[in-house]
């Protein structure tokens, strides 16, 4: 097996060259969401993490109008798919129909065929709905009727569902929440953003004028870069120590799954991309501990009634645990060697 160069599709970037297109998708977005730098940033490392995306918050805060900017930064296919109590499974995934011509079933792809899913108001269809996603949100696939069809890359869901309005919703299963690489929410904008919010939205939607900075093939790129991040042995034994712990919080019911492990690491890994490191820190493991551990959790009874979230619940872990001790810097650094370099900053706390 060869290894695969930068000029070949897939091969992964040089570092200037993956600093400029990330920064000019992440750039684009901003155009659209106000004074939401951090959001933006995360949402853009789980499309290079190959993760999927939970955006929660309530209504009118831009959960929608994130997803589709990062959907139009991006020159490839994408979908919507509104959820609906009345939504059939056969309309995410698609549907074996009869050809009287050929006097043979031949397959219609249903929304799901595409490499930008973004899926609005997901809890307000069905769980047989839900679990037609379980399949191409893990393993890349679709099945019907018994044959597989295969997913292109790049592939991301990007859903939204809003925790206030719970009349006629159904809270998404714990194998579907842990499907989601990370669960973010969009907050209200400070008074300088919603002012500018005004002035830039009152008479025109800037989405309508947004125009893609990058494609497939690029993205494919991207992502080849962030999985080349090196993460040091010391780094991955915290990130199982962080997900073990929620395994063993007393006031944890249900703790973080192995897939969270991985998914911690590949999403670590593409934030230090982001922030132009080829190595993985454990503060970026701090940083991202709520976003992709706090929605697959379930606390205990006692916790719920003290109002205990779970947000709540994994930053007291992560202020508890202990840091690697072995936080020298990494051999994979390739970076000058002036300024504080020697050891890993530690994070305040």
């Amino acid at each position: 097996m060869t290894t695969p160069t930068w000029d070949q599709p897939g091969g992964p970037l040089p570092s200037d060259e993956f600093l400029a297109a990330s920064g000019a998708i992440m750039a684009n977005i901003e155009q659209v969401i106000e004074g939401k730098s951090a959001t933006v940033r995360l949402a853009l490392a789980v499309l290079l993490a190959e993760g999927h995306l939970l955006i929660e918050d309530v209504p009118g805060v831009g959960k929608t109008k994130l997803a589709k900017a990062l959907a139009r930064s991006i020159d490839c296919s994408v979908r919507r798919i509104q959820f609906t109590p009345d939504l059939l499974p056969s309309d995410v995934t698609g549907v074996s129909v009869y050809n009287q011509e050929t006097r043979d079933f031949e397959f219609k792809p249903g929304a799901v065929f595409a490499n930008l899913v973004v899926g609005d108001e997901i809890n307000r269809a069905s769980p047989k709905t839900q679990s037609a996603l379980l399949e191409c949100m893990e393993e890349r696939q679709v099945t019907v009727d018994g044959t597989t069809y295969e997913l292109q890359a790049p592939f991301m869901v990007i859903a939204t569902q809003n925790p206030i309005e719970m009349e006629g919703t159904y809270p998404l299963p714990e194998a579907q929440r842990d499907r989601f690489t990370a669960r973010i929410a969009m907050g209200y904008p400070d008074p300088r953003a919603e002012m500018a919010m005004l002035n830039g939205h009152g008479a025109h939607d800037p989405l309508n004028d947004l125009r893609s900075v990058a494609d497939a093939a690029l993205v494919r790129r991207l992502i080849a870069t962030a999985r080349d991040v090196h993460a040091a042995e010391a780094v991955q034994q915290y990130a199982i120590a962080l997900v073990t712990a929620t395994r063993e919080a007393p006031e944890i019911r249900l703790g973080a799954s192995p897939r969270c492990t991985l998914q911690l690491i590949r999403t670590a890994k593409a934030v230090a991309a982001l922030e132009g490191r080829d190595y993985v820190l454990p503060d970026d493991l701090q940083t991202l501990a709520v976003p992709v551990l706090a929605h697959r959790i379930i606390p205990t009874a006692d916790a719920q009634l003290n109002r205990r979230t779970t947000d709540a619940i994994v930053a007291e872990i992560v202020h508890r645990l202990p840091l690697p001790h072995d936080r020298s810097r990494s051999p994979y650094d390739t970076r000058s060697t002036g300024g504080p370099v020697g050891q890993y900053e530690s994070r305040g706390r």
